[in-house]
């Protein structure tokens, strides 16, 4: 099942920095969970409302890897800002997470 989360995951305004990711879990593993939890935490601290995440329970259609060419779960996927970008774990290491995505905080998306 794919979903738009609901936490940054309707319309987002038109702005040049919106952040279109995808997270891949296998169901409501702990993993899976924290993973998600991570993710919307570290979007909404340095993002605020210029992101969507999309959950993908690869348990539902494991043939979804590909689209991704996913290889361990959970992964997160940075589908916009291009270039994509993956991290892979329960992303519980904020600092890996936001270099990982070369995420800039909040107040530097303002500025630009």
């Amino acid at each position: 099942m794919t979903s738009p989360d609901a936490v940054g995951g309707g319309e987002a305004a038109p702005h040049d920095h919106d952040w279109d990711l995808r997270l891949y879990v296998t169901g409501r593993s702990p993993l899976s969970l924290r993973a998600m939890q991570n993710l919307r935490q570290v979007c909404e601290e340095y993002l605020a409302d210029h992101y969507r995440i999309e959950i993908i329970d690869l348990l539902e259609d494991p043939r979804l890897t590909a689209d991704d060419q996913i290889l361990a779960v959970p992964t997160v996927v940075r589908k916009t800002p291009h270039p994509a970008r993956r991290i892979v774990g329960d992303l519980s290491d904020t600092a890996r997470l936001l270099a990982g995505l070369q995420l800039q905080p909040r107040t530097a998306l303002r500025e630009q």
